[in-house]
């Protein structure tokens, strides 16, 4: 029996992949691309990590730069070999420049600038058709030297990728390609880690002397995670063109579509996962195109058809985590109707300024989207090149994400035995230590007046279900019997009990919270919310009426 080829997982070597992997054929890229260089002379892919990026590059440089290896037996079997001799006769043809970013990954600037230079000196060395080359003028046969040997100034680097294009046009008479790859990343390590400005001020200058108006370039092509904005990363880049998951143009080279999904659960005779791989990995929505997480279905069908968050280990997810610990209302509020199922509306900008996000009124869910952790499912037009969109987490993978980072924020407020005390009290009915705990929890997290509404209450004890996740499925505001419950946690081994929250706010000191604990228990059992849980089969059920005034609480349960 001849054995399955394996899907690539963390391999963006174009070349090796063709010989030895299943590849899901993405070489239609090269024909859009072609077509668009006709109109614009850089383009601009921004889409969230792992999601195809730096083997879609690799492909490209693959297919047109000019070595001495016949490339061409890489795509006769592609569907770019089937588009006719006008793109055929482009393979092979190119000088390219190909540099990536995506490993400058340090809290100290120094080092990054270090090894940014080594990208460069890197990439010059790899051209050593220009070490002796007599077509290049002495000027930059200087240069040259100078920065595959270390010698060059800071200066020199601002220009270098200018000048590397000069050299290979007057080398090979034929203008390069230059291909970026993660074009961003040395700014998000800045604006992490403190040295934003440095980063922003290297790059502007790197980019704009290559890209701005150079007759030495064919075209460009750059990937990244966002456009960065206000930096003037691009000032004066008047032939840019921007490609985000909200464009259709380009939509469907990043990430795996349903068909290509299908395509290779059939390979791995796996049709029956398909459910489960949609549930996981799918709902992103790219332009018009429904898209799969590539890196998650890797892994998953590397894994024996283990279903589990593969994209989420990669990340420390630090965007979301801040995004947590927002103090603002309508941000608070957006992230409990997220974590319900629920979609929101938001402006969204793709171009994204880095700054901005520490500012408690800045809205930052199209930032969320950019990165992959928000779909969008309708789009308007809105001012100012931005959209408004209805958003809402795409899959069980993310929704994961942002239960673990409340989880973790709830761990850094209030400490790790405050929330394992209030795990064991739910799953135990323990109302004497859950009301302490949670008493406790309101004193380290809420301020005296934030306690105004039932509402505020229903999105912090939301919140406080990540204390459960591994052992229950959290929903809310959902239909069941005769209304709907606040808070349902539905055990995901039928050995462990559901949970049925329903909960009230006082409106001052004279209620009586005992009272107001005990009504909300009664509206539990008289609308009969346990009927979506008995539903599941579950028959284990507790019910916890709870009642707070500003930070008091009071909790009875049955």
């Amino acid at each position: 029996m001849q054995l399955k080829r394996r899907i690539p997982v963390g391999k963006t070597n174009y070349k090796s992949i063709c010989r030895n992997n299943y590849y899901v054929d993405k070489t239609l890229l090269i024909k859009e691309i072609i077509d668009e260089a006709q109109n614009t002379e850089v383009m601009l892919f921004t889409r969230p990590r792992r999601f195809g990026k730096t083997l879609n590059m690799n492909m490209l440089q693959t297919f047109f730069e000019k070595t001495n290896e016949d490339t061409s037996v890489y795509f006769a079997d592609k569907k770019i070999w089937q588009q006719g001799d006008a793109y055929k006769k482009m393979q092979g043809q190119y000088p390219v420049i190909f540099l990536t970013l995506k490993d400058i990954k340090f809290s100290d600037w120094s080092i990054s600038l270090g090894l940014l230079k080594e990208v460069i000196r890197n990439e010059y060395s790899r051209h050593q058709e220009l070490e002796s080359s007599q077509e290049i003028a002495k000027a930059d046969a200087v240069l040259y030297h100078k920065i595959i040997n270390d010698t060059a100034t800071d200066v020199s680097y601002f220009f270098s990728l200018q000048s590397l294009s000069r050299m290979l046009y007057m080398h090979h008479k034929k203008a390069p390609i230059i291909i970026i790859d993660e074009y961003d990343t040395l700014i998000q390590q800045g604006f992490i880690h403190g040295y934003y400005q440095q980063a922003v001020d290297f790059i502007r200058n790197f980019f704009s002397s290559a890209l701005k108006d150079n007759p030495h370039m064919s075209f460009a092509i750059l990937t990244g995670i966002l456009r960065v904005a206000k930096e003037s990363i691009f000032s004066g880049l008047n032939n840019l063109s921007t490609y985000s998951v909200l464009d259709d143009r380009f939509s469907e080279y990043f990430g795996f579509t349903n068909e290509e999904v299908t395509a290779l659960a059939n390979y791995y005779n796996a049709a029956e996962k398909l459910p489960e791989i949609k549930e996981w990995y799918d709902g992103y929505q790219f332009g018009k195109h429904e898209i799969y997480n590539p890196w998650s279905v890797a892994n998953y069908f590397n894994r024996d058809f283990t279903a589990r968050p593969y994209w989420t280990e990669t990340s420390e997810n630090s965007v979301v985590h801040k995004l947590l610990q927002r103090p603002d209302n309508t941000t608070y509020e957006n992230l409990k109707n997220l974590l319900s199922g629920s979609c929101i509306q938001s402006v969204v900008k793709t171009n994204i300024i880095y700054p901005s996000l520490n500012d408690p009124q800045t809205d930052v869910f199209g930032f969320l989207l950019m990165t992959g952790y928000l779909k969008a499912t309708e789009m308007g037009i809105g001012e100012r090149n931005s959209y408004i969109c209805k958003l809402e987490i795409p899959n069980k993978e993310i929704e994961g994400i942002y239960w673990d980072e409340v989880l973790r924020v709830q761990e850094e407020s209030v400490g790790e035995d405050t929330i394992l005390q209030l795990q064991a009290a739910f799953l135990t009915k323990d109302c004497k230590a859950l009301q302490g705990a949670l008493g406790n929890y309101l004193l380290k997290t809420s301020s005296f007046y934030d306690g105004l509404n039932e509402n505020y209450y229903h999105g912090l004890l939301l919140g406080l279900m990540a204390v459960l996740i591994k052992s229950h499925k959290p929903l809310s505001n959902r239909e069941s019997g005769y209304g709907r419950y606040d808070i349902e946690l539905v055990p995901k081994n039928s050995s462990t009990p559901g949970i049925i929250i329903e909960l009230k706010a006082a409106k001052s000191a004279q209620e009586n919270l005992q009272m107001l604990a005990e009504a909300a228990l009664e509206q539990i059992e008289q609308k009969r919310y346990d009927t979506a849980l008995f539903a599941e089969g579950v028959n284990d059920i507790y019910k916890y009426g709870i009642a707070f005034y500003k930070k008091n609480v009071e909790i009875v349960v049955k």
